[in-house]
């Protein structure tokens, strides 16, 4: 079995790779489809895999807590692989929240230029950088749910 440490190290680098290859593709339109499989579909699912066999082994190591008060999240958290659990959670749902906000922004016609300052703090700070995303889109008239890709 992998150390919750290895896992978290793993998990960071690939969402790394991903979020660097969203960010070249913003500019190169041919890499687009192919990356926004990796980056909205294969890496996400890779972590969701690595998701569970965390919380699952944070489990069975003997993890208490829960989600209904601070104080059990404070005792989830304790354990190192709920830890890393609740981390991976963060890289893969920011990553497929990135890769919408670069789908949506593109097809939309969006300027890569405007839309690279929402994948950065989508990666630094996963709400602000959706926020931005939804500001831009709703000032400039081009803010959809749909996906026209």
């Amino acid at each position: 079995m992998i150390s919750a440490a290895g896992l978290f190290s793993l998990c960071n680098g690939l969402a790394l790779v991903a979020w660097s290859a969203m960010a070249v593709a913003l500019f190169v339109p041919s890499l687009r489809r192919t990356t926004w499989i990796g980056t909205g579909l294969v890496v996400p699912a890779f972590l969701a895999v690595a998701y569970i066999g965390a919380l699952a082994a944070g489990l069975a190591g003997g993890a208490t807590g829960g989600f209904d008060s601070i104080a059990a999240v404070r005792s989830l958290f304790a354990n190192d692989h709920a830890l890393t659990a609740g981390w991976i959670h963060y890289l893969a749902f920011d990553l497929f929240v990135g890769t919408w906000i670069a789908r949506t922004g593109t097809v939309a016609g969006r300027s890569p230029l405007l839309i690279l300052p929402c994948l950065v703090l989508t990666f630094l700070v996963g709400p602000a950088g959706l926020l931005l995303a939804l500001v831009i889109g709703s000032s400039t008239g081009t803010l959809t749910l749909e996906d026209r890709s």
